[in-house]
């Protein structure tokens, strides 16, 4: 089991459908009131990357892509086209979108996240897979040209020297989700035309 660091093809993802899952226990009471509670302290998202296939030369390119990662055993990079960004899909990311940490004078490493707030709520996601030449860094709102680097494998972002007391280290970033198949098998149909195409490609993402 490893992990890819290959993106599958933007070409087919971006006609996909799918997004974030969530694992709720709900008991009905004697009295009709609920009880609700989840397993889960982070969502899980799904895809299905057949509706993106439009062409023969795509399905080829699915089951060659399919076949190098032995179906689901290995992972590999999904661009999410509804929500890659740390900013809004209509913004451009900025060094000052997401606040990752606030320095103490030792930690040097940080963890890139996106914040989704909604009202007076709010859910903070690990970010593991930033795009290479994206990640845009601040200190107090100053953006950094050097003096930090990204590891955009894992999502860490390493400063050569520890941020300084209550400076709060922000993050602007592209990202993908880190996925595999979620079936041993695709299906694929051929029409009379030698047209094909595939019901169904499910993708889960891979937590870790």
């Amino acid at each position: 089991m490893a992990f890819h660091e290959i993106r599958f093809p933007d070409d087919i993802s971006r006609g996909a459908r799918g997004g974030p899952e969530r694992r709720t226990r709900i008991v009905e009471l004697a009295s009709g009131d609920e009880e609700r509670n989840s397993p889960w302290a982070d969502s899980r998202r799904r895809y299905d990357a057949a509706y993106g296939i439009r062409r023969a030369d795509q399905l080829a390119a699915v089951i060659a892509f399919f076949e190098a990662r032995h179906g689901p055993l290995h992972g590999f990079r999904w661009k999410d086209w509804a929500d890659y960004k740390s900013c809004l899909p209509s913004q451009t990311p900025a060094a000052t979108d997401q606040i990752i940490g606030e320095g103490d004078g030792e930690k040097t490493q940080f963890e890139l996240v996106k914040a989704y707030v909604s009202g007076a709520q709010s859910y903070s996601r690990r970010i593991r897979k930033p795009v290479a030449g994206t990640v845009l860094i601040a200190l107090d709102g100053v953006p950094q040209a050097s003096g930090w680097s990204a590891d955009i494998t894992t999502g860490i972002i390493t400063f050569a020297a520890a941020p300084g007391a209550g400076v709060i280290v922000t993050a602007g970033f592209e990202f993908d989700v880190p996925v595999r198949f979620d079936s041993d098998r695709l299906d694929v149909t051929l029409d009379i035309e030698r047209l094909g195409s595939i019901t169904s490609i499910p993708l889960i993402e891979i937590r870790r």
